[in-house]
């Protein structure tokens, strides 16, 4: 009974019948939404991507040859943007913790200034002690901002052995700093 509904809507739809489609567009939306939202991940970019979908489905629809294959037609449009969307997203920034604090209205004073170079002095120091892969690794994961899948293709390496790698260089780091800190 469905199915001939929505066979008979999709023809009317086909041949012009606005109210048909927005029939169409109620009946699947949240099957299109729930589709997008699996993909991306985030309820406003799942919605406009959902609209999307209708859209594009209203202009091709005429190309649609069969339709009783209404519904698996409409979620192969909607993967398929979906997966476009994640693709041209950007990429997300990791943002150290400092350009958060150095928002804070609180002025800096000379003697941030010192402790900050003192620190980073001190960072520096433990990472000139480590070795090179360990040492190569930090640096490009935390100063040059290198993603997982950045560094894999940089050492050449599967991305569980790049998070291991960091986690015993970021341990090896902690320790170089704990002897460097005077009891």
């Amino acid at each position: 009974m469905e199915e001939q509904r929505t066979i008979r809507l999709v023809l009317e739809a086909q041949a012009g019948s606005r109210e048909a489609f927005g029939q169409l567009v109620t009946q699947f939306e949240t099957t299109v939404f729930a589709t997008v939202m699996s993909r991306l991940r985030n309820r406003a970019e799942a919605r406009e991507v959902t609209q999307d979908v209708f859209v594009q489905a209203m202009r091709k629809l005429a190309q649609l040859r069969e339709p009783e294959r209404f519904g698996g037609w409409l979620r192969q449009i909607a993967v398929r943007m979906s997966i476009n969307r994640a693709v041209r997203r950007p990429p997300e920034m990791t943002l150290s913790p400092e350009t958060f604090t150095s928002l804070k209205t609180e002025p800096r004073t000379p003697l941030d200034d010192l402790l900050r170079m003192e620190r980073s002095t001190q960072v520096w120091g433990g990472l000139s002690k480590l070795r090179d892969l360990d040492r190569r690794t930090l640096i490009a994961f935390y100063v040059e901002g290198q993603s997982l899948k950045q560094m894999s293709d940089k050492f050449a390496s599967p991305i569980g052995t790049i998070k291991r790698r960091l986690h015993t260089a970021r341990t090896r780091l902690r320790k170089e700093l704990t002897e460097a800190i005077p009891a």
